[in-house]
C-alpha cells in the first residue's frame, strides 16, 4: 500500500487514470442534497434529523444514494414514535454492524421495536412520496417538471431548487491540468442520477471533457458504492494499470479497496478529500483507518499528489 499522503507531503502517486466522485469533490452539496434530506423528511413527517447527523449515516456505509439516506432518516424518525429510543449514533453504528444501507436500517428497527411496531412504522413509511418531495426541493419547479415530468406540490411550486446552491470546488487550474495530463483518462463515478450528474459536470466545465463511456452514475449500475464493478470497468475502458479514485466518503475508499481485491491485475488508490462531510483531523483519521492511499484538503491538491 502506498504511503499515506497529505496536501503538504512530498509523497506522490503514479497513475494512468483519474476517477472523480462529484458530490463533495467537484461541488459542495451541504446546502443541496444534504439539505434536501433533512427538509424532505420534515415536509412529509413534520419531524426530521439534523444536517450534522447525515454524516453518521454516510460513515455507516451503503448510503451513497441520498434518496435512500432520506428513507433511512424517515425510518428512524417514525421508529422513535413507536418506542425506539436509540440515539442516531447508536442507530447508525447498528446499521454499520449489519453491513450498511437501507436494508440494514430496517433490520435494526425491527430488532429494536419488534415486528408489530415495525409494521405500524412501515405502513406510514412512504418512500415514493419522500423521493418525490426530495426531487421537488432539490431540483426546483422548472427542473422538476423537465426531469421528473410531474407537477410540484402547491407549497413547493415556484421554488428555485437547492441544486442552484452547489458551490464549485474544482478550480479551473486543476480541471485544466487533469484534462491535459490525463488526456482521455479522466472519469466520473457518482451516485447521482445521470441528468443531475450532467448538470454538475457542466457547471465545473467537465461535461465536454469526460466521455459518456467514462462515466458511471446511478443509472448505470445497481450495486452502488462500495461495490467495485464500476471502478474496475472504468479501469478496463481506460486500459489503465494504476487508477486513482478521489471521493469524499468512506465508501469511496472502500470502493478502491474492493477493486484491488476484485482485480489483482491493477492498482487502485482511494483518495479521500476533506471538502465533503468528512473534515478536519477527525475526517483524516477516519480515512486513514480505511487505508486511504492519501488524504487531501481538496481535489485541487491532486496535481501535487500526482506529480505536477
Amino acid at each position: 500500500m502506498t504511503e499515506h499522503a497529505t496536501a503538504t507531503d512530498t509523497a506522490t502517486l503514479a497513475a494512468d487514470a483519474v476517477v472523480l466522485d462529484i458530490d463533495g469533490v467537484l461541488v459542495d452539496v451541504a446546502e443541496s442534497y444534504r439539505r434536501a434530506i433533512v427538509e424532505s423528511v420534515e415536509f412529509v413527517y413534520d419531524r426530521t434529523i439534523r444536517k450534522a447527523d447525515i454524516q453518521q449515516f454516510k460513515d455507516a456505509g451503503g448510503f451513497n444514494n441520498d434518496w435512500e439516506l432520506a428513507h433511512a432518516a424517515a425510518l428512524y424518525v417514525l421508529a422513535t414514535s413507536e418506542g425506539y429510543d436509540a440515539s442516531i449514533g447508536e442507530f447508525t453504528d447498528a446499521i454499520a454492524a449489519e453491513g450498511g444501507g437501507l436494508e440494514a436500517a430496517e433490520t435494526v428497527v425491527r430488532d429494536g421495536i419488534g415486528a408489530r411496531a415495525t409494521q405500524r412504522v412501515t405502513s406510514r413509511w412512504d418512500r415514493e412520496r419522500l423521493r418525490d418531495v426530495f426531487q421537488q426541493q432539490y431540483l426546483g419547479t422548472e427542473l422538476y417538471r423537465a426531469l421528473e415530468g410531474g407537477e410540484p406540490d402547491a407549497e413547493l411550486a415556484d421554488e428555485a431548487g437547492f441544486i442552484h446552491d452547489e458551490p464549485v470546488l474544482l478550480s479551473a487550474e486543476t480541471r485544466d491540468w487533469l484534462v491535459d495530463a490525463y488526456d482521455g483518462a479522466v472519469g466520473v463515478l457518482t451516485g447521482r442520477p445521470e441528468a443531475e450528474a450532467e448538470l454538475a459536470l457542466d457547471r465545473v466545465g467537465l461535461a465536454d471533457e469526460i466521455s459518456v463511456e467514462h462515466r458511471f452514475t446511478m443509472d448505470d449500475w445497481e450495486e452502488g458504492k462500495p461495490h467495485p464493478r464500476a471502478l474496475t470497468t472504468l479501469a478496463d475502458r481506460f486500459d489503465a494499470e494504476r487508477v486513482v479514485f478521489a471521493g469524499d466518503t468512506l465508501d469511496d475508499i472502500r470502493t478502491a479497496t474492493n477493486a484491488n481485491e476484485a482485480d489483482a491485475t491493477r492498482e487502485y488508490h482511494g483518495i479521500g478529500v476533506l471538502t465533503g462531510g468528512l473534515t478536519g483531523d477527525d475526517g483524516r483519521r477516519k480515512y486513514e483507518a480505511e487505508n486511504a492511499s492519501a488524504v487531501l484538503e481538496s481535489v485541487n491538491d491532486l496535481p501535487a499528489l500526482l506529480g505536477a
